[in-house]
């Protein structure tokens, strides 16, 4: 996910958290991991965008993962000096 995220936004930060663990039992619960996410991203891309913009951007950049891997993502997607 950082990769396909590194190489599409160029983000000057970037964390993503697994919280696969936390939803254990829950809806989308992989017991291998890696089903749930939170993801802070700081890009200049993100400037001038809207909130659904920047997401509809992220999801771009995950593309195949968003439908095969990942269940849950949370995203902070902000521009630099938000």
């Amino acid at each position: 996910m950082l990769k396909r995220l590194n190489s599409a936004l160029a983000p000057s930060e970037i964390e993503l958290r697994d919280d696969s663990e936390a939803h254990r039992g829950h809806g989308g619960y992989n017991p291998a991991g890696e089903s749930h996410f939170t993801l802070m991203i700081e890009s200049p891309a993100f400037a001038d965008k809207s909130r659904v913009e920047r997401q509809r951007m992220v999801y771009a950049a995950l593309g195949d993962l968003m439908k095969e891997r990942v269940h849950a993502l949370s995203i902070k997607a902000t521009a630099p000096g938000e």
